[in-house]
């Protein structure tokens, strides 16, 4: 590319994002998923004009890989450790057992009814196997799914990327066949171990420095934490273990950290990034497609398609999801739910890249296999989950609360949000309970500030700026924790305990309660 040629890029490059990105509400009317809607896109600019046909495999495998670890950070910051826990160890099976089953089982009519080789048998099975966490995260949080619901599948998604790359990996460069069962085993596992260790701490390491930082503009916060997750990936790459599962660990672990500074520009600009991703990666794939050459696909796509549907997947979930006893409704939820998006077509391109023989068909079938399942599965999940009754009335809103340094203070601002149904709703500053020397600086109803006095209460939807020093931080976020939750009568189930403080400290001044505004009304 030459300066000449970079402004008619770019302006194609606006104007595909600012369709796909326009378009997602007039599919959504239709029925019809967002993530189809980007990959129909590149299928029509690949075969429309021909200067975008894009058939570097090798290089769409890596931009590939760029656009999951973005879409992961995402899905990790978004995903607490409180409600990852409970649902770890049956994820975390959907994502090994539940995989491997689901590879056999794809695997075997592929070899006896479709006529195709062993080698690329376990290749299309191994790279349908995987669910996609874009598709995953856009879909499933649109729906009111249970907690426990929502995140094992979600869970699922971003674990069991890394066992599929390796399967895949060694599939294709043939070592899948020339090494014995045990090794190829082990190699998998010591990579998905040492990738969880690498993802605990890089995202402890994170979780660390970012409030220490005090850096001088909120902006820069986001790009740090991006930095640093990215560097996990990379890392872990670089020492040979799943760096898919080292970023996605690492990202869960940060963004389920209480201290964590401006939290919602962190967030925000992770969920651009995933959805800049998302268009990125299917317009791409969709230009990697040959539309020529998927109808000489359809008969093995179809037996894999059936099979992983009816088959495969519901057997690989049953299997996975029994020892924890789960309910019948949640397994056949959880067996239809298993989305297919970009992930599988970035894993097929590996082979392709690689020039393996059989890789062209092994990719078309993959293409096709998305293309349907995006078509017929995606719209048919909302009318399962309320057939199933697996969604949930309506609830009230989560506690919400951010944070960010003062500088050159030992001062902490804190911003939250009182949502409907919230136990704050009502309660008069006074009745907080908050420790000495906390200071409610401001209220904002509406888009205006209200002055703080001895007569204001909360109301629904207001946004509260709360400064307190370093040491009254943690008691600060507990006991506006727990009047959220019990509301007035939190000031006699749980009496305010004094904050211990170091004497040598001066008094709080009423100064940094008016800097704190100053902040505040310079930001908004």
């Amino acid at each position: 590319m030459t300066l000449d040629s970079l402004a008619p890029a770019l302006l194609v490059g606006a104007v595909i994002v600012l369709v796909a990105i326009l378009g997602v509400r007039f599919a959504g009317r239709l029925g019809v998923p967002g993530l189809l809607l980007y990959l129909g896109i590149g299928l029509v600019l690949g075969t429309v004009f021909e200067q975008l046909n894009f058939q570097d495999a090798e290089l769409a495998a890596v931009l590939g890989y760029i656009a999951l670890v973005l879409i992961l950070v995402q899905g990790g910051l978004t995903t607490r450790i409180s409600e990852l826990r409970p649902v770890l160890w049956p994820a975390v099976a959907l994502a090994s057992v539940g995989v491997l089953a689901s590879i056999g089982l794809v695997a075997v009519p592929l070899i006896f009814f479709a006529g195709m080789s062993t080698s690329n048998a376990m290749l299309l099975a191994a790279v349908l196997a995987a669910t996609d966490a874009a598709a995953v995260f856009s879909v499933l949080r649109k729906l009111k799914l249970s907690p426990r619901l929502r995140t094992v599948l979600e869970g699922e998604a971003g674990f069991n990327d890394a066992p599929v790359v390796v399967l895949v990996s060694l599939i294709a460069s043939g070592a899948f066949t020339d090494s014995p069962w045990w090794l190829i085993a082990f190699q998998i596992f010591a990579e998905l171990v040492g990738g969880a260790i690498v993802g605990v701490l890089g995202g402890m390491a994170a979780r660390w420095i970012l409030p220490r930082l005090a850096l001088p503009a909120v902006g820069l916060y986001p790009i740090a934490a991006m930095a640093m997750l990215v560097g996990t990936f990379a890392l872990a790459d670089f020492i040979h273990v799943s760096g898919f599962m080292a970023v996605y660990v690492g990202a869960v672990i940060l963004g389920s950290a209480i201290r964590l500074p401006h939290r919602r520009s962190i967030i925000g600009f992770a969920d651009g990034l995933a959805w800049i991703s998302e268009i990125g990666l299917f317009v791409m794939l969709g230009l990697l497609v040959n539309i020529s050459r998927l109808p000489q696909a359809l008969g093995i796509a179809a037996v894999a398609g059936v099979t992983l549907v009816f088959f495969a997947r519901p057997i690989a979930a049953f299997v996975s999801l029994t020892p924890f006893r789960w309910g019948l409704r949640e397994r056949l939820f959880v067996s239809v739910a298993g989305l297919r998006g970009a992930v599988p077509i970035v894993f097929a391109a590996i082979p392709l890249g690689l020039a393996v023989t059989g890789a062209e068909q092994v990719f078309d079938a993959t293409v096709i296999v998305v293309i349907v399942l995006l078509l017929v599965q995606t719209p048919f999940l909302p009318m399962l989950a309320k057939r199933l009754g697996v969604i949930l009335p309506a609830e009230v809103a989560e506690f919400d609360l951010e944070s960010a340094p003062l500088d050159a203070m030992d001062a902490v601002v804190l911003a939250l949000d009182v949502p409907e149904g919230s136990g704050l709703i009502g309660v008069f500053i006074s009745e907080l309970g908050l420790p000495k020397g906390v200071v409610v600086s401001l209220i904002v109803r509406d888009n205006e500030s209200f002055p703080i006095d001895s007569n204001s209460r909360l109301r629904a939807l207001d946004r509260v700026l709360v400064v307190c020093p370093g040491d009254a931080r943690n008691a600060t976020e507990a006991r506006l924790r727990l009047v959220a939750k019990d509301g007035k009568l939190a000031t006699w189930i749980h009496p305010p305990e004094p904050v211990k403080r170091n004497h040598e400290k001066p008094s709080w001044p009423r100064v940094v309660a008016n800097k704190a505004k100053l902040i505040f009304s310079r930001d908004q």
